[in-house]
């Protein structure tokens, strides 16, 4: 339970998505905008406008499971994606980086939050 792998196809929504939206209008979103089926088993990953919060929407067995991650401090860098889908795949190593603020670019690693000592 509670479980995301390297072997599961990720695809990350191109678009701004409202963070008030929950299980029902995202598997909506997926169907509709993504063309895809929710009960593949595949991870739907969502970013709000200011790259600041995202929602990952996965089917466990039993029911659907939301990961949200809000940003203390920072924002998260995206890949480039193609003006011409909505939907872009990407790996699990990618979905990695964007959360952990790594840039694979010469730039420096976006800011994170850390624990006070």
């Amino acid at each position: 339970m509670f479980s995301l792998t390297a072997s599961m196809n990720y695809y990350l929504y191109a678009y701004p998505t409202d963070m008030r939206r929950s299980f029902y209008t995202l598997s909506g979103m997926v169907t509709n905008q993504m063309g895809k089926n929710i009960q593949d088993g595949d991870v739907f990953i969502f970013i709000n406008r200011a790259c600041t919060s995202m929602k990952i929407l996965h089917m466990e067995f039993g029911g659907l499971v939301i990961y949200h991650m809000k940003l203390e401090s920072g924002n998260f860098s995206l890949p480039i994606l193609d003006e011409n889908t909505n939907t872009f795949q990407i790996t699990w190593q990618d979905l990695m980086t964007i959360v952990q603020g790594i840039s694979t670019n010469k730039k420096p690693n976006k800011k994170r939050w850390k624990k006070p000592l």
